[in-house]
């Protein structure tokens, strides 16, 4: 991996200003890098906050919602300071990303094949002849049968899993430095999801590109990633390699999600559940936002909010288990679901 990183994200706050002076801090505080050839992916239940950070990375946050700290340096340029006709050259030149649902990021009205050679003439300089001949080449690149066919369909005439295809070949079409997928398979069955996700990371070695994976499955993670954050209420909870995610686990939120799995290896009658529901990011609490839904909180925790600490080269945690140097190990309650995922 290169020394400087291809993506750093520092501090990053995206807050949506909302009626009777409601302020939702979707994102608050959040830092991580990725480099070149890195798959980095952002776990986190619903309403984490997963989402916003991909969108304020493409600096696509619509009013009332508004990037209000931080950087965002690609290569070490600072995104936030670009302006909007400067943004666009660099969205799906430098930066792509797939979207959830692909029905809903291509235009009904519009051919597979002229979608894409707009995406490509607006970034490159080739003829329209050109641009039409790397669109056969790409679909034929992510797996289309009948390439020149599709060039002339329409969405909707094409599967959930060929519309993603279609997606990615967009989406690789200008050799972007960073790709974003913003759970790319969860529209999808199965068996197509394990397509999808298999053929993104052939993308990513092909082209040398680095992958941000939002996701809530942890056995995509165990499957694609290099690295893990987890997010909760707007806020990294843990940080850590893909195997130290499953065999060290920290925090408890981390620990709630892994016991949520179901096991191959010993049958339960039920399977462990986080008591609660994530609260809504303008009605945080005052301390640790896991707080009322931890099984080890303390009078501190509902005091005040605990940094992201370092307690291993790789790995950190927010938590006052380990601040308080009490290093609460829950390595082996996450052990079987390690083994069964890794």
């Amino acid at each position: 991996m290169k020394e400087n990183p291809v993506l750093e994200v520092s501090n990053l706050k995206t807050y949506f200003y909302l009626e009777n002076n409601f302020v939702a801090r979707a994102v608050d505080g959040v830092d991580f890098t990725i480099h070149q050839g890195e798959t980095l992916a952002i776990v986190g239940e619903s309403g984490s906050g997963k989402s916003i950070t991909s969108l304020s990375i493409m600096q696509l946050i619509n009013k009332p919602g508004k990037i209000v700290d931080g950087t965002i340096c690609l290569e070490g340029d600072n995104l936030l300071t670009k302006s909007s006709k400067q943004m666009t050259k660099i969205r799906g030149n430098d930066i792509a990303m797939i979207f959830q649902e692909p029905m809903t990021a291509l235009n009904p009205v519009y051919t597979i094949g002229s979608q894409i050679v707009e995406t490509i003439r607006k970034h490159k300089n080739l003829s329209k002849h050109a641009a039409r001949e790397r669109v056969i080449e790409l679909l034929n690149l992510v797996g289309f049968p009948r390439a020149k066919e599709v060039m002339n369909e329409y969405p909707h005439q094409l599967s959930g899993g060929m519309r993603q295809r279609a997606m990615i070949a967009m989406a690789i079409s200008c050799d972007p430095k960073l790709l974003i997928a913003d759970e790319p398979s969860t529209a999808l069955d199965v068996t197509i999801q394990a397509q999808i996700l298999d053929l993104l990371m052939e993308m990513k070695e092909r082209l040398n590109m680095s992958i941000l994976l939002v996701t809530h499955d942890l056995g995509v993670v165990a499957e694609y990633a290099d690295r893990v954050l987890v997010m909760y209420g707007g806020q990294i909870v843990e940080e850590t390699t893909v195997e130290a995610i499953f065999e060290e686990t920290k925090h408890p939120y981390t620990i709630g999600l892994l016991e949520s799995l179901p096991s191959l290896e010993k049958e339960v009658k039920r399977l462990g559940a986080i008591k609660g529901s994530v609260p809504p990011a303008y009605l945080f609490p005052k301390g640790c936002r896991f707080a009322d839904r931890c099984p080890h909180v303390m009078d501190q925790c509902r005091e005040s909010n605990p940094e992201l600490l370092s307690i291993a080269p790789t790995h950190k945690a927010r938590c006052y288990l380990y601040e308080l140097g009490g290093g609460h190990s829950h390595d082996n309650r996450a052990k079987t679901t390690a083994e069964q995922k890794i």
